[in-house]
């Protein structure tokens, strides 16, 4: 809702506007760079690629941690251009880790930094007009692009919550059994722990999952080794960085840029759903500013050599379960995680994080991702198009992953958009709304023969149109009421005995019913008539009617012109 003040859903402690005790904004805030911290994975995973060394690693993930800091604090921004004013940390690297592993191997690291400074620049193009584009990114596409975040998590999750290296490998027993007393931990918290214990249910399972990791002997010697000889403060190594250049490259980085866009545009959805009691559609203003926050981290971390990043919608989600949605914890959380880039003692303690603690943190916040992105494309209307639209993307997306070298030998051309099933979901998603957007039309019109059995006549009408626009299922029913109630008033009242048109327009914000016909003037009075009204006025029936009928629209409007009566139900959406 853009112009009004959200109203603070009851699961909520801490709502976006609240200020928690500085106590527990820190706790709070800890937690969440425990998760932004597993992300950390992602830098990792491209210098190991590239065969870099460890002081190449630990410069990436430091100056990274820079950048996802200096990205939490502009997300939470509430006034001025750039931030969202939610809590949604900077973190992820998915959308980017092919094209970035393809950069690394192909010009080092000059033209990794280089072409992410153009994702961003391009992301930040795409911030500008988002609200031109609100027809090409419906509750649909959010909702898919969120639930397929969750889903391209999974794999790595699942693989570490078994203490596996690959899909393929064979789990660890010790793993296992560390990863379940962990998710034991945070799900029995989160659901059965009283008072600030569910705010804290994840930092508690990972303290546990910690302390069974020693006893299980997950710490290996290499572990404590890089813990003791870290330094207690030290400057990020920057001697690799430069920035370069290349043309071959623009699309796989433009495509990464369009994909952290839409999982942008997905996650801030959430956040305006999950901190609002009454949400009823994406606001694109709160939307744009978030994109334009993560496009100028983006570029800002091109800038400094480290990791272009998305929201972290892991830590969403984390919010969602420990009902703390606070911006101030983002402030918080944005700095501690810049300072922890200059401590790499500190650091380290999360980078050595193991693996079964990490799957089953990843897997507790995933499960809140899939539920929301299930939520939003489920908010609307879902006719065949949209059915077949959400379910082509979710099945093509998915079969990245359970099919795991089956587009090898797909044109190079077309490798960045297989590479990822994010990338391939939002890809299919996005042409298939464009393509299914075809032949629908926004107005259409039903005539109505008054003294018919009409009630299931305008019912399936309207359910068809809904369907098709993506409608609010609450809004088309009210609507269908409305006009049923006019129909039968209509026969009572004998307000005509022709045919009446119903013309009937839609567009994101307004649904609209603009009713014809010859005959005498519905009335729609502002209050009832009174007792004295109803025994001697003729037209006081008509008038309470009318008055009925204002429960199902937000505005009315009648007019008469040469016997020809208009009647315009207006219903906000």
């Amino acid at each position: 809702m853009a112009n009004n003040a959200p109203i603070k859903p009851v699961n909520l402690v801490y709502g976006v506007d609240d200020r928690p005790p500085v106590l527990i904004t820190l706790i709070l805030a800890l937690q969440h760079i425990m998760q932004m911290s597993a992300s950390l994975i992602f830098p990792v995973l491209v210098v190991k690629a590239a065969n870099g060394s460890q002081a190449e690693m630990q410069s990436l993930v430091s100056l990274s941690m820079i950048a996802g800091g200096v990205g939490t604090i502009l997300q939470a921004l509430k006034k001025g251009p750039v931030g969202s004013g939610y809590l949604a940390p900077e973190g992820g690297s998915e959308p980017f880790l092919p094209a970035a592993i393809l950069a690394l191997k192909t010009g080092g690291y000059p033209l990794l930094f280089g072409m992410t400074i153009v994702a961003g620049l391009f992301e930040a193009l795409l911030s500008r007009i988002m609200h031109r584009l609100r027809t090409v990114f419906p509750p649909e596409v959010a909702g898919v692009v969120v639930f397929m975040v969750g889903v391209a998590i999974i794999p790595i999750d699942v693989t570490l919550f078994f203490g596996a290296d690959t899909a393929s490998s064979t789990m660890d027993p010790s793993s296992l059994i560390v990863a379940v007393i962990t998710f034991a931990a945070m799900v029995g918290t989160s659901i059965w722990g009283k008072g600030s214990l569910r705010q804290y249910c994840m930092l508690i399972g990972i303290i546990i999952g910690y302390f069974c990791s020693y006893i299980f002997g997950l710490f290996t010697p290499a572990d404590f080794e890089q813990l003791s000889s870290a330094a207690i403060i030290a400057l990020p190594y920057m001697g690799h960085i430069g920035w370069s250049f290349d043309m071959a490259l623009l699309v796989p980085f433009l495509i990464a840029g369009l994909c952290a866009a839409l999982k942008c545009v997905g996650d801030i959805t959430t956040c305006q759903k999950i901190n609002d009691a009454e949400w009823k559609r994406p606001d694109m203003n709160t939307i744009s500013g978030g994109m334009l926050a993560e496009a100028t981290k983006t570029v800002f971390g091109g800038l400094i050599g480290g990791m272009a990043h998305t929201t972290c919608s892991s830590n969403i989600g984390l919010s969602l379960a420990t009902g703390a949605t606070s911006r101030v914890i983002a402030y918080v959380a944005g700095g501690i995680y810049i300072l922890l880039a200059f401590l790499p003692q500190l650091s380290v303690v999360f980078s050595i994080m193991p693996k079964p603690v990490m799957g089953a943190t990843g897997i507790f916040c995933v499960t809140f991702m899939l539920l929301s992105g299930i939520q939003i494309f489920t908010s609307r209307m879902i006719d065949t198009r949209k059915t077949i639209l959400i379910g082509s993307a979710v099945i093509f997306g998915m079969s990245v992953d359970m099919l795991p070298g089956f587009y090898s030998n797909v044109h190079p051309i077309l490798q960045p958009v297989v590479n990822s099933s994010l990338t391939l979901a939002t890809v299919t998603v996005l042409l298939l709304n464009l393509i299914f957007r075809l032949g629908i039309a926004k107005q259409e019109k039903i005539e109505i023969l008054p003294g018919e059995d009409n009630y299931k006549k305008i019912v399936d009408f309207m359910e068809i149109q809904g369907g098709l626009w993506g409608a609010r299922r609450d809004v088309v029913y009210r609507a269908a009421s409305a006009m049923n109630e006019f129909m039968e008033s209509v026969v009572t009242l004998e307000l005509t005995a022709e045919k009446v048109l119903m013309e009937v327009s839609f567009d994101e914000f307004n649904l609209d019913v603009n009713i014809h016909y010859q005959g005498v003037l519905m009335e729609f009075p502002a209050s009832r008539p009174t007792e004295e009204e109803l025994l001697h006025d003729e037209k006081a029936f008509i008038k309470l009617s009318g008055f009925l009928m204002r429960n199902y629209a937000d505005r009315i409007k009648t007019d008469i012109n040469k016997g020809t009566c208009h009647i315009h139900f207006h219903f906000d959406h």
